[in-house]
């Protein structure tokens, strides 16, 4: 028997902020999750989930656009999923997640809680993260613009980030506002000499093609790690990439390759070599440094993560007197900077 179609609602308002990119409606007593709106819009909706206690819906149309809205900056919006909220104001999201912390300890925890202190805003909105990793694919995907369009695209590569919800496909990325220079040189580099050379990318169904993924980490010290994953080893062809990247990006202070013919991308299990410079590079926090190599973990906000630090060793007010324990670490940060205190 057919399943019965999911309805639509029209002239909706939405109502409320909901976690992970989601804002919320409220549709006959019903819960209906819906991403890329701000309270304040007025929407037609397609149901595309339906649940006992909730919905979830995506927009047909606008009739009302929320005064708390701002123009994203990126091109890739709404397509990549890496940024959920830029058509909200910063301010607006700094809101929502205080109360989206307030509300899980008190309407979900049942805590009787004293004040709720402000979130410490980031001092950067744009260029903040010290690492991204981005994914080579023989998928591309493509906007309904450009499948309406009826022109035969003939070159599927693409080297970006998966759209969510769909793990075969990949967006091109042109030019991403996460990490800062010269992450996005780096990546369009490597893309346009492998389509100038024909060098095949990976594809996820097929489970073949030589250049798989790509990591650059970046630090506040103006040091560059890139690290070139190959599914499968052809030493001439890769050799010539990573001498043009080098030739073309010289303050590159350590690049490396690997060869991981897995069925996934991780790296934790796989020998990383170095072609060039350094097995790491150096960070440095409040006077600390530390070494990252490419499998290292490390607040992906530098700035940020030392504010976090310091806010931490404050809360601790520490003598000197006690025994502290780093139950959970990565490269160290927070034993550091409790050992120094």
């Amino acid at each position: 028997m057919a399943r019965k179609p999911y309805p639509s609602f029209q002239n909706v308002e939405i109502s409320d902020f909901g976690a992970e990119g989601n804002a919320i409606a409220r549709v006959n007593d019903m819960v209906v999750f819906v991403k890329q709106v701000a309270p304040g819009d007025i929407v037609d909706l397609q149901v595309t989930k339906k649940r006992k206690r909730y919905m979830e819906a995506k927009v047909l149309a606008f009739h009302k656009y929320s005064p708390l809205r701002s123009t994203p900056f990126c091109e890739h919006f709404g397509t990549c999923g890496g940024c959920k909220w830029q058509h909200v104001p910063y301010e607006q999201q700094v809101k929502f997640k205080e109360k989206q912390v307030s509300d899980a300890l008190t309407r979900i925890g049942k805590l009787d809680l004293p004040p709720v202190f402000p979130i410490l805003k980031s001092p950067n909105e744009t260029f903040y993260r010290n690492k991204l990793e981005f994914t080579f694919s023989n998928h591309r995907w493509f906007s309904q613009e450009e499948i309406d369009s009826a022109i035969a695209f003939n070159d599927t590569r693409a080297l970006g980030f998966h759209v969510p919800g769909l793990f075969d496909k990949v967006v091109d990325i042109n030019k991403c506002w996460l990490q800062p220079e010269p992450s996005n040189r780096v990546r369009n580099l490597i893309r346009e000499y492998a389509r100038a050379n024909d060098l095949s990318f990976y594809s996820q169904k097929e489970q073949n093609g030589f250049l798989r993924n790509l990591i650059v980490r970046t630090a506040a010290t103006g040091q560059t790690m890139v690290v070139v994953s190959f599914f499968s080893e052809n030493k001439l062809e890769r050799e010539k990439l990573l001498d043009y990247l080098l030739k073309e990006v010289p303050g590159i202070d350590s690049l490396m390759y690997v060869i991981n013919s897995k069925g996934n991308d991780t790296l934790y299990d796989q020998d990383i070599k170095v072609y060039r410079g350094q097995d790491h590079i150096m960070e440095e926090m409040d006077g600390l440094k530390f070494r990252i190599g490419p499998k290292s973990f490390f607040q992906t906000n530098t700035l940020q993560g030392l504010e976090l630090y310091k806010t931490a060793r404050n809360f601790a007010d520490l003598t000197g007197n006690e025994i502290v324990y780093d139950l959970y670490t990565g490269t160290g940060t927070i034993a550091n900077f409790i050992a120094g205190s």
